[in-house]
């Protein structure tokens, strides 16, 4: 097979899962049809993910899908030393993992790409079985864990250390390219350190959102890690579950790793640059390159926008705790009680946490808002924007959502909670920037009466909205078109492709 320019390092997003990730990943490969891209998608267990959504352009050479909480199966659990020297060597690893305050070195990398998984090395049936591996993980529970369920440490290890025998098999597997390209840590960032290790050749990552920080919503809200505390224990602020941090350390490494192992780093806007320099990337190798979007493509839509605004509010995105979309439903039934006739849309896909689906459709009938409030799945974007007065954005955390790019391109104004690059989006980047005017409102997280409160100027007041959308087509006209995105990826591909190790 003729060797890729670019191996693409995907975590839990294209071509499997529809959102904005996965539509900068496919406009990245199309608008730079020059280069050849090897895509390899990782995601955690293969009953989490359905068919493919995306057709993949002409210029990807192949495809590769691991599911990295599913590995290889082998016979029955039998009685094992394990090999002294390839443990000494997973001792080293796991303190860098439960410490995370430095990276994992190049030479700890190497081991492990000839270590980990290997007969001759630490094997994963010595990981489960043998005696090394139960004296490790008793150390491990004694001087870090002793007042948690032993049950509890032990499936936490596993779980978390497991993913990273499979990371190195894909890791020894890949076919070599001229570059590395990761859109996350993570996983996949760790797996880029792997392979820059491996292959030698330039690594290159990219955050929308930064994962670590992300990551960490996610475990301040998982169900599945059950906090424990003392029944006598009054104080105010307990300390975090042993569990959550052990799981939180552990991402922290992957981002290190991933930031030390990179020579390129870049961000969507400065605030995340900012955060993945506080969270270890060296400051030397970062840089923004803000999203860009196709304004011919909402040339229509604005040609088709009202003179003034429909009673209707639109969220765009997908439907999962992360958007927070309670709250945008909250917010309609606040509003309603000024404006009967308004309309709020939920306008993304479903499937990707039914469970949730199913709490956001019983608020709806608990609020009486059936009449109000709908969901109509995938749309296209650019021909239902023209029927929205508002597009609103109501998540707990974000970069920098396309999807208010493009209601600003049709000209529709847009409200947005106070996350990732939402306010400069909305009011500007720098002061000839904000001198364009504000296309809309930034509100807090979880506020549906602030939410409403901006709803409710917006749509009765004609005047003002029609300035708010002459503003937002301005500055995406003037800071957000998608050939100076493409410019810049060109300029970095370019370098990083034919830059000697």
């Amino acid at each position: 097979m003729q060797q890729a320019d670019i191996c693409l390092l995907l975590e839990g997003t294209y071509p499997y899962v529809r959102g904005g990730v996965s539509s900068w990943v496919h406009q990245l490969i199309t608008g730079l049809p020059q280069y050849s891209f090897y895509l390899v998608f990782l995601g955690g267990a293969k009953e989490a993910y359905g068919k493919q959504h995306y057709t993949l352009p002409d210029n990807v050479l192949g495809l590769e899908t691991h599911f990295i909480m599913q590995p290889d199966k082998f016979g029955p659990p039998r009685a094992r030393l394990g090999k002294a020297k390839a443990f000494s060597m997973w001792q080293e690893v796991l303190v860098r993992f439960n410490q995370s305050d430095k990276p994992l070195s190049s030479t700890q990398l190497q081991l492990m790409l000839t270590q980990l998984g290997q007969r001759e090395g630490l094997s994963y049936e010595d990981f489960l079985y043998s005696e090394h591996s139960w004296q490790i993980l008793v150390e491990l529970y004694l001087t870090q864990a002793e007042n948690q369920s032993f049950v509890d440490f032990f499936w936490t290890f596993r779980n978390i250390y497991t993913p990273l025998f499979s990371l190195v098999k894909i890791a020894n597997q890949l076919p070599p390219a001229k570059m590395l390209h990761s859109i996350s840590t993570g996983y996949a960032g760790f797996l880029g350190a792997l392979l820059k290790q491996r292959f030698k050749v330039p690594f290159l990552l990219s955050e929308h959102g930064i994962y670590t920080k992300e990551r960490k919503i996610d475990l301040t809200q998982a169900s599945w890690i059950q906090d424990r505390h003392f029944a006598l224990d009054t104080s105010i602020h307990k300390k975090m579950e042993q569990t959550r941090q052990t799981w939180i350390s552990f991402f922290e490494q992957l981002g290190k790793s991933a930031y030390q192992s990179a020579d390129q780093i870049t961000a969507l806007y400065q605030g995340n640059c900012n955060r993945q320099i506080a969270d270890g990337a060296p400051a030397e190798k970062t840089t923004v390159i803000v999203n860009g979007i196709n304004l011919a493509r909402f040339a229509k839509a604005l040609q088709q926008r009202p003179a003034s605004p429909p009673k209707v509010a639109g969220l765009i995105g997908r439907v999962v705790p992360i958007k927070d979309i309670k709250t945008f439903i909250r917010t309609i039934r606040v509003a309603i009680n000024s404006e009967p006739e308004l309309q709020g849309w939920i306008i993304g896909p479903t499937e990707e946490d039914p469970a949730y689906v199913k709490e956001c459709e019983l608020l709806i009938h608990s609020l009486s808002l059936q009449q109000h409030v709908k969901f109509l799945g995938m749309q296209n974007v650019a021909e239902i924007l023209p029927q929205l007065g508002v597009c609103m954005l109501t998540s707990i955390s974000e970069a920098q959502p396309l999807v208010l790019l493009e209601a600003m391109a049709a000209g529709v104004p847009c409200i947005a909670t106070d996350v990732g690059s939402c306010r400069e989006i909305i009011h500007g980047m720098h002061a000839e920037d904000q001198a364009l005017g504000s296309c809309g409102h930034v509100i807090g997280i979880a506020s549906p009466n602030q939410a409403s409160e901006a709803l409710l100027n917006m749509l009765t007041n004609p005047e003002n909205w029609q300035k708010m959308s002459a503003a937002g087509y301005a500055r995406v006209s003037q800071y957000y078109q998608e050939p100076m995105m493409f410019e810049r990826y060109n300029d970095l591909y370019q370098r990083l492709t034919t830059w000697q190790a």
